[in-house]
């Protein structure tokens, strides 16, 4: 699949290491916006320093988006800003060979190591990835429960197990 923001780096052309930033054009901000189901990106933007570590490439850096996703429970705009970090491996041990299944054990500090394809990292697409991450699952209006009531649609407490006893809690005995 190829990303809808690509921006290659090879582990030859990787060195020392430098910095690079990066700014989806509104053609790439619509194509991400469908992608990951979003009313709108109207800003997406990522800065990484890029450089070689022990058998591949270290990305650290920051993505930067205003967007706008739609309220879970009424669909309305919910606006949002983010400037989500990360700081990733890409490492050549980590790739299988053709007929053998690998299983790798992780620890807390290798999460975020990735297997190196090709020797090549699509910063544009590790971008993309981290805001898909770093999104609201799912995120509500501040209007919701007003609007969600006014449709006579129960709250969790109201219509939880506990919302029968707390009915029965006034009622005399028979």
């Amino acid at each position: 699949m190829s990303s809808e923001f690509s921006h290659v780096v090879t582990l030859a052309e990787v060195g020392p290491g430098r910095t690079v930033t990066l700014e989806a054009d509104a053609a790439a901000r619509a194509a991400i916006a469908k992608r990951l189901a979003l009313v709108e990106l109207d800003r997406f933007a990522v800065t990484v320093e890029v450089r070689a570590v022990a058998g591949g490439i270290g990305l650290r850096g920051e993505v930067r988006a205003a967007l706008v996703q739609s309220c879970a429970a009424t669909d309305l705009p919910v606006p949002a800003t983010i400037a989500e970090p990360f700081d990733l491996k890409f490492l050549r041990d980590l790739r299988p060979d053709d007929d053998e299944e690998v299983e790798v054990e992780l620890g807390a500090d290798d999460i975020d190591v990735l297997p190196l394809e090709h020797d090549r990292v699509d910063l544009g697409e590790v971008a993309v990835q981290t805001l898909s991450l770093a999104l609201d699952p799912f995120p509500r209006h501040p209007d919701a429960d007003r609007i969600l009531a006014e449709k006579g649609v129960l709250s969790e407490e109201q219509a939880g197990p506990f919302a029968a006893l707390a009915a029965l809690k006034g009622k005399p005995k028979s």
